[in-house]
This record gives structure tokens, sequence and C-alpha cells, in this order.
């Protein structure tokens, strides 16, 4: 398994498992748009990875996109609520990896438009984690 593919999973189960964000969102956690999926939902976006080996150590900080996606009469609102509740699930938060070691996860920026359509609000929530890998 990749340590990548682990966090994801970590920040998944962190969501899927958190109150605010179930009562939200539901099962509508995707990496990926099922062709059934509905609104409101949160799917992955792009990572991006920096590797900081040390000494000792094989180090990384990965930076992943969640996208917020909801519909509400082209209105912001609910997409605020949706990522202030990812914000709350993924900062500071103590996530278990199948491989390799958290040392710090945090939610760095939240960001919320209107998408062209004029329909649905688009949210994207920055989260960076400091990852080390197993058997630097």
């Amino acid at each position: 398994m990749s340590i990548s593919v682990a966090l994801q999973t970590a920040v998944f189960e962190a969501l899927s498992n958190d109150a605010a964000v179930q009562s939200l969102v539901g099962d509508q956690i995707h990496d990926g748009v099922p062709a059934k999926a509905r609104f409101p939902r949160v799917t992955f976006g792009p990572t991006d990875t920096q590797h900081e080996d040390l000494v000792e150590i094989a180090a990384r900080t990965e930076t992943l996109q969640l996208d917020v996606w909801s519909r509400d009469k082209g209105r912001l609102r609910e997409c605020k609520v949706i990522c202030d509740a990812v914000r709350s699930a993924l900062h500071l938060a103590d996530l278990s990896l199948t491989e390799g070691a958290l040392v710090l996860v945090q939610v760095e920026s939240l960001r919320v438009f209107q998408d062209p359509d004029g329909k649905t609000a688009h949210g994207v929530v920055t989260v960076r984690a400091e990852l080390e890998e197993a058997g630097g």
C-alpha cells in the first residue's frame, strides 16, 4: 500500500465517522463521483506531495484537496456549513494510518464559491499532513 492511500483512507474514515459531517452529507463521500451520487457531497480532489527526507527518517508533507458540493438554489450557506464540519472533523485530528505515521494534520484553508452553472456551490478544503514513511 501507499502512505498516500493510507492517509486518504484515514481521512475518509474520519469524515464517515463524524456525526456532524454525516448529518450533512450522509454516505456521499467519494473518491471519484459515482453515477448516482447525490448533493450535497464531499469528493477527494488533487494531492500534492513534498518529500522532506531527514538523515534517518523518510518524511513528506502531503496536501490534499477535499471538494464539497451542494445545490441549495444557488446559495452558498449549506456548502459553508459542510466545509466547517469537515474542518472540525480533520483539523489537528489524531488519525490512525495503516502505513507510516501521521505527525500532524491541519486544515489550512476553506474556500466557497458558486460554480458557473449558477446552481452548484463548490467548497475547497485544503488539508496538509506531515507524515513519516514506514521503513524510512
